[in-house]
């Protein structure tokens, strides 16, 4: 007989059933992934940094708060249509409707992610742990702030591999008139 025991993996019989909330400030991160890749036509990669941040964790909501009216009917359409998200336009930073969306869900969910490193949140996520929300952070790290990183219970960084940039459209040569008529 042998004393050899087969260990098993704990984490295989584990089931996770956390519901989370995803809440951007697009103006932030935007500004960030602009800054970071030196480059106005970058734009973030739901498709790949969803999955990243949500792990085996079910999605509640997705809400994208962006300062203006003008916001892109097809990023409307890909968060409507892939995460059942939405856009919402402020009418000037998105803090303050961030901050009460994240209030009002708080009992809904397990786990709030706020997309921004803007320190102007720090009471918002010490509100929401008070009420036993876990409360993360998905930032470029170098545009996010120290306080922010330490007050939350985790930090997803959003590097490059969470990004692509558009490419720029070349100006049409304009065709003379006589080239028209040949």
């Amino acid at each position: 007989m042998s004393d050899t025991k087969e260990v098993q993996n704990p984490a295989e019989n584990i089931i996770i059933s956390q519901t989370v909330a995803i809440l951007v400030d697009g103006n932030n991160i935007e500004r960030s992934i602009h800054t970071e890749a030196n480059d106005t036509n970058t734009m973030l990669n739901f498709d790949a940094l969803i999955p990243k941040l949500l792990v085996n964790r079910g999605l509640s909501r997705l809400v994208y708060f962006r300062e203006g009216k003008h916001i892109s009917n097809k990023l409307q359409e890909r968060l409507h249509n892939f995460y059942h998200g939405s856009v919402r336009p402020c009418h000037k930073s998105a803090d303050i409707p961030l901050s009460i969306n994240a209030i009002q869900l708080a009992h809904k969910v397990d786990t709030i992610i706020i997309m921004s490193g803007d320190s102007d949140y720090i009471e918002l996520v010490r509100h929401l742990k008070s009420e036993g929300v876990r409360v993360e952070i998905a930032a470029v790290e170098s545009t996010t702030s120290r306080f922010m990183i330490e007050e939350t219970d985790y930090f997803h960084q959003i590097t490059k591999d969470d990004w692509f940039t558009l490419p720029t459209k070349k100006p049409q040569k304009r065709r003379s008139k006589k080239a028209d008529s040949k």
